[in-house]
Order: structure tokens, then sequence, then C-alpha cells
């Protein structure tokens, strides 16, 4: 089984866990990237009846658009009901690094707006310390170089994403060779760094279930 293939599985099984508790008034949060995408494939051929659904990035939205369910702001509704996204790596404290698509701050306001949040993931994400997968930080443009250096101070390695920009029209740096030993931690101290918007690291908010897919099939983790 190939990774697209454990990754469909994944999202197929998230679909299976969610729409049994859809209603008319439910709100989906969905996030980024090729395994959410699978997930939304998932959704456009459900005919699902939904209030709608929030999506954490331009991408998303355009995907989601041939499911016939409403895209929704998150300013228009009281909260997320579930929230469904992957992530490049998690651990098993249920921390993940999400942030390789570029739309990590708006699937941290949409996890943390959520009543219950679902990773999909395939087994090669699994990893003992946070951090082998770069880490995305979006900054404001004019603090880029400032936010590099404090990163090379806190021992990493950062490198521009040449030719992107985010959602939000900011910039992102990618850093590589940190020890995310206390990974709370160093959310919060990188977010303190004047000009960064926010980090990949998803350790105040992390999911309620994860959804492994192996070669033997899914495992669904709990908390």
């Amino acid at each position: 089984m190939n990774q697209d293939e454990k990754k469909q599985k994944a999202a197929k099984a998230a679909f299976d866990l969610v729409f049994p508790s859809l209603h008319e008034d439910s709100v989906l949060g969905i996030g980024t990237g090729s395994t959410t995408n699978f997930f939304i494939e998932e959704l456009n051929k459900s005919n699902a009846h939904i209030k709608g659904a929030i999506c954490s990035s331009n991408a998303s939205k355009q995907n989601l658009k041939e499911s016939g369910i409403e895209v929704l702001e998150l300013n228009d509704v009281h909260g997320i009901d579930i929230y469904i996204d992957g992530a490049d790596e998690f651990n098993s404290r249920f921390e993940l690094i999400k942030g390789g698509g570029g739309a990590l701050t708006r699937e941290k306001i949409l996890a943390n707006s959520s009543k219950h949040f679902i990773c999909i993931v395939d087994n090669s994400k699994h990893v003992q310390l946070l951090g082998e997968f770069p880490l995305a930080i979006e900054v404001l443009e004019v603090a880029r170089s400032a936010v590099s250096r404090e990163m090379m101070r806190m021992g990493g390695k950062p490198v521009y994403r040449t030719n992107f920009r985010t959602d939000n029209g900011n910039q992102i740096i990618d850093v590589s060779n940190l020890k995310i030993e206390v990974p709370f931690e160093m959310e919060a101290a990188i977010n303190n760094i004047p000009g960064v918007v926010e980090n990949g690291i998803f350790a105040n908010r992390t999911p309620d279930i994860i959804l492994k897919a192996t070669e033997s099939g899914i495992e669904e983790i709990k908390k």
C-alpha cells in the first residue's frame, strides 16, 4: 500500500466516523493538504445535508465547491462541531507539526474553535520527537530576517519559502534542526517573537482523535 492509498483510507475512516453524527445544523471545519483533500472527495460524493463548512485555505474552499455544501466563515457561526485535518508529524502525546501546506494560522484558529478535532494521518507521520519535518512559521514580511535570526539563536536553520504567500498575505520561514523537546513551551516562545503571526507546533490544542492508516488498516487513537 503506497502513501496515497494510506491517506485515502484514513480520510475514508474519518468520513465514516463523522458522517453519522452530522445533521442540518452541523458546522464542519476542514483543513488543508493531500490527506484532507481525500476527505473532501468523500464529502463531494456524500450529498451531506449540513449547515456548512469552514475551510482553512482558499485551496480547500475550491475543492469543496463540487459538494454543494455552503462555505461559511468563522465570524458567521458560533463555532465548529468537528474539525478534520492532517499533520506533517505527530507524537504519542498527540502534539503535532503542521504547516507544510502553508495554512497553519487558519488551521490553528479552526482547531481551537472546534468542539472535536480529528487528525487523519498515515503511519509515516508518527515520530518520537517533533522537528524532523521543518517547522513552518508565518511571519510579517518586515520581520522575516529578524525572526530568522531569533530562530538561529534557538539552534534552528531557517529557510525562506520563496515564491509563496499565505492566504493572509504573509511569508513563511521553514526551520529545521530544532530540538522540540517540550512542544508546548516552544510553541509559546516562538509566538512571543515580534513579527511572528503563528507557528506550526500544535501543542496547546491537540486532536481528540488520531486516525492512523497502516498497512494492516486504520488505527483509531483516542486520548
